[in-house]
């Protein structure tokens, strides 16, 4: 399946990535990617920016190398209740927020913990999309998980650094499954590269593979082309962003 749009990506602000921002958007246009979205760390990850770097994205030209950039963070789910870490002054300064488990912040604590936290983090309203849901050490109940997602317009990732197995091992299996149940409950997917060096931005052969082997529509794969990204930030309530206006 074509893919236009990386919604998962970082710098070396992140603390554990190597490229800058300008570097990411040269492969973006090499990859053939017309828009990405910056999504570095927020600050309960080891060697996250402070929240100024957020709020301060505003400096960030819309277009870099011709490839339009989101200004968004990958925010970490921090409890059972689905609070995350991102500062409150920031939500208005960012188009994108992608919400995540991470080991060095929320340590796994059962199936049963984890599927709460992922739909009271849904039902907050405060994040786009979850972030890398295959991870093994994550159990959840993928349908309560979809369902939920569906009803709140909160987009499911597919991630291609976990399906190509050098981060969170075991998640092919498991990505396939959670495609195939947002697929039968009509959610919505989105793709990320989660790229922490710039060559690894906009490469999809793992989940683009995938997407066609579960056969799902391209209308429900909101990174398939710009305009569908935009219309579903439409859908989330978000202000229309005018330099992207007739893409």
């Amino acid at each position: 399946m074509q893919i236009q749009v990386d919604t998962h990506t970082h710098t070396y602000a992140s603390g554990h990535a190597y490229s800058t921002l300008i570097e990411n958007a040269k492969m973006a246009k090499e990859h053939g990617m017309k828009m990405f979205c910056a999504t570095d760390h927020s600050s309960a990850m080891p060697g996250a920016p402070h929240y100024w770097y957020f709020n301060n994205q505003r400096v960030v030209p819309r277009f870099l190398d011709e490839v339009a950039v989101l200004r968004g963070v990958e925010t970490n789910i921090m409890n059972e209740q689905g609070e995350v870490d991102l500062h409150p002054s920031s939500y208005d300064h960012l188009d994108w927020i992608i919400a995540s488990f991470h080991e060095a912040v929320f340590r796994p604590a059962g199936k049963v913990a984890h599927t709460q936290a992922l739909m009271n983090i849904i039902k907050s309203g405060k994040i786009d999309a979850l972030g890398h849901l295959g991870n093994p050490n994550y159990d959840f109940d993928f349908e309560a998980v979809a369902l939920c997602a569906k009803e709140h317009n909160v987009a499911i990732e597919l991630n291609n650094s976990s399906l190509k197995g050098g981060s969170r091992a075991g998640s092919e299996e498991r990505c396939e499954a959670i495609a195939r149940v947002v697929k039968d409950v009509g959610g919505y997917i989105t793709t990320g590269s989660d790229a922490h060096f710039c060559y690894d931005l906009g490469k999809f052969e793992k989940v683009s593979a995938l997407l066609d082997k579960v056969e799902m529509p391209s209308d429900k794969v909101i990174t398939h082309t710009p305009q569908q990204f935009l219309e579903f930030l439409a859908l989330r309530g978000r202000e229309p962003i005018a330099e992207f206006q007739g893409m």
